[in-house]
């Protein structure tokens, strides 16, 4: 997957390159309209552009690009108000995300936009390997020795908080925190308890791949 990214702050740069290198996508950035507009005839699956630039804004490259193609666009930027969010949206983008934001969050909002489009949406970290199971992370479903491990919505839902912070000791209110919404239910400190049961029995964990740290909560290897 081939991303532009156009901003200003070098910080903000270098950590969403890494963190997309990661996901196997390739990244091309630029820091101001200028720049930008000398790269916008290579083809791209997604940009993602900052609102506030040195020498004008992304609503001026959106407005470039919207000439010639439909690319899927997120705005990324410091201004969270209804009038940016309506702004941003008229001018053609297909999302907007505020500053601090998630790396989680933006991956998960680029593969839902690539999905309505039709773009391709396959990454390096498409299958998860987690013990003697294979995670397929776009279709949602979990194979151990290509039998189909049938998983509830709020198992899933568990499953990958601990691949998207592997090898992190979460506490049982972080994973709380994240999972309390899942098809409206409620979760609560003594039903955590069962689903971690529940999903270590269905993925086999006799390798113990969910370990329970005393104290501090639990950590998937």
């Amino acid at each position: 997957m081939k991303i532009l990214l156009v901003e200003d702050d070098p910080i903000i740069q270098e950590g969403l390159r890494l963190a997309l290198d990661s996901e196997g996508c390739s990244l091309k950035a630029a820091s101001s309209v200028a720049e930008a507009k000398n790269v916008l005839n290579e083809d791209y699956d997604i940009c993602i552009l900052d609102v506030m630039l040195p020498d004008g804004t992304g609503y001026d490259i959106c407005a470039e690009i919207r000439k010639t193609r439909d690319t899927p666009i997120i705005f990324l930027t410091a201004c969270d108000d209804e009038l940016h969010t309506v702004l941003a949206l008229e001018q053609g983008a297909d999302d907007y995300i505020s500053k601090p934001f998630r790396m989680r969050e933006l991956m998960a909002r680029i593969k839902a936009i690539l999905r309505r489009t039709g773009g391709k949406t396959e990454t390096a970290s498409e299958i998860v390997r987690v013990g003697s199971n294979d995670v397929n992370i776009r279709s949602g479903k979990v194979f151990r020795g290509g039998t189909e491990v049938i998983l509830t919505a709020m198992e899933y839902k568990l499953l990958l908080i601990f691949i998207n912070n592997r090898g992190t000791v979460l506490s049982r209110q972080q994973i709380l925190h994240n999972i309390w919404d899942v098809a409206g239910d409620f979760v609560t400190d003594n039903t955590l308890t069962v689903y971690v049961k529940r999903l270590r029995e269905k993925l086999g964990d006799g390798e113990d791949v969910i370990q329970t740290v005393r104290g501090l909560g639990y950590r998937l290897v």
